[in-house]
Order: structure tokens, then C-alpha cells, then sequence
């Protein structure tokens, strides 16, 4: 009889941390890109040190590389890739595309794309230069730090 009712309350008690945890779970909205950003310790970098880097999606497949960095004219950074072709190399029906760097990570001599999955890549519209400008290589900006995925 004892070790029954020990077996009804551990029930309860089960039951009841779980009706509590899944009430909490949906409460908090979902967070934003750039919100995202600030909990990856973003970390002081000099474009010039961006440019030519390979951008990297979850597989490790190669996006593009970094053409330049640009600052819309919402002040918003930019990377401009070139995306398509073979490897994102050699100007083979490689476009232009611009990148927020909000969803963007460093991870060593590399960029991974963290929030952004590879079909959006390829809806992207061409990055047209009219809508931002060109950041000097000796600019420093704020990056995500990455660890490997």
C-alpha cells in the first residue's frame, strides 16, 4: 500500500512539472535575426580582413566568397557574394548578392551562414550598387562569432 501511493505521488509530481514546463515553452516570441547576432558575442573586424573569404552553409558546401561589405541606406551591413556559378569562382554565371551580416558568423578564416538556409540564397535578388555604399577596407564592424556546426 505504501510504496503504491509513493508511486501515485511521484506520478503526480511528474505530471505536474511537466504540464508546467510545456506552458512556459511557447510564452517567449521567437527571436530576431538581430537579436541572434547579440547572443553570438559579436567581435570587432576590419572588412579588408572579410573580403575573399568563403561563405559556408551547414554542409560546408561553399555559398560564394566576399566581394565587398556595404552599408544600405537603412544602415544596415551587408556582405555582397558572389553566389551561383562554379564554387561562386571565375565569373561563370556568378551574381551578385547581398547578404545581412546579421546572419552571418566567423569561424576562423571563414564565414558560415548561421540563419539564412541555402534555397534563400538562390531567391536572393541581384545586389544593385545604387542602394548602399562601399565600406573602406580599414572600417572596423561587429561580427558573430561561430563555433562548428
Amino acid at each position: 500500500m505504501r510504496s503504491w501511493l509513493k508511486a501515485v505521488g511521484l506520478a503526480l509530481c511528474t505530471l505536474t512539472a511537466a504540464g508546467a514546463a510545456q506552458s512556459g515553452t511557447n510564452d517567449k516570441p521567437p527571436l530576431t535575426s538581430e537579436q541572434r547576432m547579440q547572443s553570438r558575442f559579436p567581435q570587432p573586424v576590419r572588412v579588408g580582413d572579410l573580403i575573399g573569404l568563403p561563405l559556408l552553409d551547414a554542409s560546408h558546401s561553399t555559398l560564394g566568397y566576399v566581394r565587398e561589405v556595404v552599408r544600405t541606406k537603412g544602415d544596415k551591413i551587408e556582405l555582397v557574394i558572389g553566389y551561383g556559378g562554379f564554387l561562386g569562382l571565375f565569373g561563370w554565371n556568378v551574381r551578385p548578392i547581398a547578404v545581412p551580416i546579421e546572419v552571418v558568423g566567423i569561424r576562423g578564416r571563414e564565414l558560415a551562414s548561421l540563419d539564412m538556409p541555402r534555397n534563400e540564397y538562390a531567391k536572393a535578388p541581384t545586389w544593385q550598387s545604387h542602394d548602399a555604399d562601399v565600406l573602406p577596407s580599414d572600417t572596423t564592424i561587429r561580427m558573430a562569432l561561430c563555433r562548428g556546426y
